[in-house]
């Protein structure tokens, strides 16, 4: 962010942090066995053993010069209510706590250290560009760190993260590779953030993998309200081959719809240039703003980790909004980061009646998820489970065990399904250049 000092990008050192965050997750294991009371248990009150309630927590930022999600710790309120009125979480009473993470690196730790405090059993659906941050406190607490956004690569690494999508990886590296045979010069519009560094690798695996040429990495402050200098520069970088119909990206979070505002005006004199975008970018409602069917958008291809929202598989998330949060405009269902949230809690309640009878706590839900724990999501993802090593492991994604992802566009202003079914990234994110 503008003003605050980068620390090293996550993605550069992928196979040290793996093995610093195993170190991390082995030591607090062996504390676990000789400090009783350690690992922020509290003796007796294991946050969900016996026929005690369970608690878990939800963080995302809120009410930030930068990218916002309300809508997943309001939809984990709301789920909470609604499992409680249908019997709770297998017998037990389920407790959401929440946190603001605030895009800031202490603001996360902090949370982190108020979920040890608090002996939550997992930190379940959040969003955080602060790993380094937060991931240390819970590897050392032992407390999973379950469907988180996918938009650092320490969610990708550390074996107490139980990741349910691809992060933007896939979504970037998908996006990338549909757009090679039909774009030409590509430029990437991202954060100029810890997060944002991370972003053109796995764009260009795409490009690649489609014999295109690297995108140009545009830098954008990810706090700044107006987009007219980076948008011309974007325009004129994508129209340097006039014989070719250039591409632009943004990848601002909810920032992307500012800077559509920017390149709407600015994109007069350059009708040839095309866009696309990543799901956790645009939705539907982004669309709208934009202009709809005579917006910029129009004809874009779009990559998101799940089906459409109009899909009858989000049905039952659907009706837990209906049920509990009905004129709650936090949470929009066509929402990212509400979807995510959904699934993780599909992860942590498969995870909970898989125990049965048997205490409920950090420990035996992290044990179940590693012992080879198969979650169905409906149909809204493959099936998941982390026993075993993700085939990206080899370019330092251990924990990515889900590079599905759908292929939209936009028709007549609404977004629709291009494809039908998933489309698998795992291939294409092999060759990304993460060095």
């Amino acid at each position: 962010m503008t003003g605050r000092r980068r620390t090293r990008s996550t993605f550069l050192p992928l196979r040290t942090r793996t093995r610093r965050a195993t170190a991390l997750s082995a030591g607090a294991l062996a504390a676990c066995a000789s400090l009783v009371a350690g690992c922020g248990v509290i003796p007796g009150a294991t946050g969900g053993s016996g026929d005690g309630p369970i608690t878990v927590m939800t963080w995302a930022p809120e009410q930030t010069d930068a990218t916002n999600k309300p809508g997943m710790p309001a939809f984990a309120r709301a789920y909470a209510r609604w499992t409680n009125a249908h019997g709770g979480l297998a017998g037990h009473e389920l407790k959401v706590l929440t946190c603001n993470d605030h895009n800031d690196s202490v603001a996360a730790a902090k949370c982190a250290t108020r979920a040890v405090k608090n002996d939550v059993v997992a930190v379940v659906g959040s969003y955080s560009q602060y790993g380094d941050s937060y991931l240390p406190t819970l590897e050392s607490a032992g407390i999973p760190y379950i469907g988180g956004y996918g938009v650092t690569s320490a969610e990708f690494t550390s074996p107490l993260s139980y990741p349910v999508n691809g992060g933007q990886p896939a979504l970037l590296a998908g996006l990338g590779k549909e757009l090679a045979g039909g774009c030409g010069p590509v430029a990437l519009v991202r954060p100029d953030n810890i997060a944002g560094d991370e972003l053109p690798a796995m764009l260009d695996s795409g490009l690649k993998a489609g014999g295109h040429p690297a995108a140009a990495d545009q830098r954008a402050a990810d706090d700044t309200t107006e987009y007219s200098g980076p948008s011309r520069e974007a325009l004129t970088t994508t129209t340097a081959d006039p014989a070719k119909k250039g591409c632009v990206i943004p990848a601002l979070g909810d920032r992307t719809d500012t800077f559509m505002d920017s390149f709407r005006r600015n994109r007069a004199d350059y009708r040839a240039v095309k866009t696309a975008a990543t799901l956790d970018s645009v939705d539907q409602t982004v669309i709208n703003e934009s202009g709809g069917q005579s917006g910029p958008y129009e004809g874009a291809y779009v990559t998101g980790w799940y089906p459409v929202t109009s899909d009858e598989r989000w049905d039952p998330m659907k009706k837990v909004i209906q049920e509990e949060a009905f004129g709650d405009n936090r949470i929009d269902p066509a929402d990212a980061g509400v979807q995510t949230t959904w699934i993780a809690y599909t992860v942590f309640k498969a995870a909970v009646e898989s125990l049965g009878n048997g205490a409920v706590t950090s420990d035996t839900v992290r044990k179940a998820l590693d012992d080879g724990l198969r979650v169905t999501t409906g149909g809204l993802t493959p099936v998941l489970h982390w026993a075993d090593e993700s085939p990206l492991a080899a370019i330092g994604f251990p924990r990515l065990v889900n590079a599905d992802l759908t292929l939209q566009v936009v028709r007549q202003g609404r977004l629709v399904a291009a494809d039908k079914g998933f489309v698998d990234a795992t291939r294409t994110l092999e060759g990304a250049d993460v060095s």
